[in-house]
């Protein structure tokens, strides 16, 4: 197909989304990986439910006794039988052992099934325990950290591998256990019978258990090589059949490009599934027929060691049971560590990440701050792994109860040289402080106690009206009281009046009975949220921009309110709105420019000039 009639865009298609052959290498060993895979499972199990691991691991050893009891069992049984020929007194003299050989086979069913019970515990609150971790840590990361790309790669690993495989090595591990002691067992057992029984184990079970290794070595390696195209489906799994891009991807007609855009990644997937499967088929083919001439092999080994007298033909047909016994444990056993030693490396991206968070973690005095007056002295920031500054020497100072606006183009450095203040982020050079305190030297959470932030594309959170404004300080005791105050100096109340269920009116389509809101009566929320918090230091981005006339002049009568007694930045693109503003700072290219009052920035006849004037005819021709 010709570049012109391809409807995709090139720059979406290969090699961007192709197969990874670069990822299929560096795989560790089974003995050497095995460790590192295991004790990491080993101690969130023992955390999320000792009492479960305590009795899985009891019950695994007693079902491999009772298997070993069963093989020592058999043996007497069939001595008894084969002695002088199965009549009818052998038998029911051999009836007792007969029934110990039922009961320890009994047994250790009954053991496997209480296993199975007790891993229906073990692995959800693996899972649970898991899951809290991960969300701590991510809650805890620094907000710069969400500008990193290496902390989402790593983020996302842990979340979307790393908690998936964890609860499956959970499974495999408790599944390696008993296969261990199910071997140990049978080959125990055979070695007290006789010694050389032992390597005439070995040659029915070795081919069927290098066979499984050999499989799970290449559905390891294919897993490598189709990551990127597996989330690449993903992605547009969610284009296809989510709500939020369902309106525009209509309204463009671009219903083919997605279909498109989905083969361009289905398509070498499906190959490389018909090659892994193919692939595997030929190794447990070949894996089955070795077994097979290894099991023939040790039938007539078997053979020759009764025919010679080396062993008695009781003690065989015991040895012919263990073999088949010991198969299947050694089959279950291979399978189950090179699962976990595979997941093992997930789990360990996932470890990896707690202990990152952890260690990025900033402590910090805790002590009460007061932000009444606030200094930046030298202040530069860039975001982790980009060059450009977006704050660049910036020094100023902010008087108790001052109200300062923020202008200046897209990508001048308003919203960041706001968050500098406010504590979200921390200077790549420079200091903040506030009250003559070094916030960077304050923990981090008094330091967001004292602010209040309501941004321009604020949180839609997915629960009642009530909630969405209360979550402004969630643990305030006098909610009932302060939530409807709140609404009515922001005019949220309007909002929630329309609503069929009022404060309780669930805010989101996705769920039974919720309702959507538009773009304004959601900002109407976040200021409401914001008012509730009732905060000393006030950081409004662009809080009106999709509000109407009516709701931003209310909103802006709420702001000047609250700005009496205390400190206010404000960041906005309408010029007209910041003329009352105490102070007014120009940024440019993430400089300090321009600043004073909106009457000396006129008359300075500078940048701020220039866009006030552009606003003002823009506004006077329309």
């Amino acid at each position: 197909m010709s570049g012109g009639d391809d409807p995709r865009d090139g720059n979406l298609a290969t090699p961007h989304w192709a197969l990874d052959e670069s990822a299929a290498t560096g795989r560790r060993g089974l003995l050497r990986g095995l460790p590192a895979a295991t004790w990491p499972v080993l101690r969130l199990i023992r955390r999320a439910a000792p009492g479960s691991a305590v009795a899985v691991a009891a019950m695994q050893v007693v079902s491999g006794l009772a298997a070993a009891f069963g093989l020592f069992a058999t043996t007497g049984v069939l001595t008894g039988l084969l002695s002088a020929g199965p009549t009818a007194e052998r038998v029911v003299t051999a009836l007792p052992q007969l029934l110990l050989v039922g009961a320890a086979f009994g047994l250790r069913g009954a053991m496997d099934v209480g296993v199975t019970l007790a891993r229906a515990r073990i692995t959800p609150a693996v899972r649970r325990l898991a899951e809290e971790r991960l969300y701590r840590a991510s809650l805890a990361a620094d907000l710069a950290a969400f500008d990193d790309a290496r902390f989402h790669d790593r983020l996302h690993r842990a979340r979307d591998r790393g908690l998936f495989y964890l609860e499956r090595a959970t499974d495999n591990l408790v599944e390696l256990i008993g296969a261990v002691l199910g071997l140990v067992a049978a080959t125990g057992s055979l070695a007290v019978l006789h010694p050389v029984l032992v390597p005439v184990l070995l040659l029915a079970v070795v081919p069927d258990g290098w066979a499984v290794q050999r499989a799970a070595r290449l559905a390891y390696a294919s897993a490598g090589r189709t990551v990127v195209l597996d989330r690449r489906v993903q992605m547009v799994a969610d284009l296809a059949t989510e709500r939020e891009p369902a309106a525009e991807i209509r309204a463009y007609q671009a219903e083919p490009f997605v279909l498109e855009e989905y083969r361009v990644a289905a398509d070498p997937l499906r190959d490389e599934d018909v090659r892994l499967a193919t692939a595997q088929a030929r190794v447990r083919g070949l894996g089955r027929a070795l077994a097979g001439l290894g099991l023939a092999v040790t039938y007539v080994a078997l053979g020759l060691l009764v025919r010679y007298g080396w062993v008695p033909l009781a003690v065989a047909g015991t040895a012919v049971i263990a073999v088949r016994v010991a198969t299947g444990a050694l089959n279950r056993l291979v399978l189950a560590a090179n699962q976990l030693v595979e997941q093992g490396m997930y789990v360990a991206d996932y470890q990896e990440f707690l202990t990152d968070a952890e260690r990025s973690r900033t402590g910090g005095a805790d002590v009460v701050v007061d932000p009444s007056r606030v200094v930046l002295d030298r202040v530069s920031f860039r975001y982790p792994g980009t060059a450009r500054w977006a704050v660049r020497d910036v020094s100023l100072s902010i008087a108790p109860g001052e109200t300062v606006a923020l202008v200046g183009e897209n990508g001048s450095g308003k919203t960041t040289l706001a968050k500098l203040v406010a504590g979200l982020y921390a200077p790549t050079s420079g200091h903040v402080r506030w009250s003559g305190r070094d916030i960077a030297e304050v923990d981090r959470a008094r330091v967001a106690d004292r602010v209040v932030m309501v941004l321009q594309d604020p949180v839609r959170w997915p629960h009642t009206a009530h909630v969405n404004v209360r979550l402004g300080r969630h643990d305030r005791p006098d909610a009932d009281r302060a939530v409807p105050a709140a609404a009515a100096r922001s005019g949220a109340d309007e909002v929630v009046e329309r609503l069929p269920e009022g404060w309780r009116t669930l805010l989101s389509k996705q769920f039974r009975g919720g309702v959507e809101l538009s773009g304004g009566q959601w900002q109407r929320l976040a200021v409401a949220r914001g008012l509730y918090r009732d905060a000393p230091l006030l950081i409004w981005d662009e809080p009106t921009a999709p509000l109407d006339a009516k709701a931003e002049f209310a909103v802006y009568e709420s702001l000047r309110g609250l700005a009496e007694d205390r400190t206010v930045v404000l960041i906005t693109h309408r010029l007209a709105s910041v003329r009352h503003a105490d102070r007014i700072l120009l940024l440019h290219e993430g400089r300090l420019v321009e600043q004073g009052t909106h009457a000396e920035l006129l008359a300075l006849g500078g940048r701020y000039a220039d866009l006030y004037a552009l606003q003002s005819r823009l506004h006077a021709d329309a």
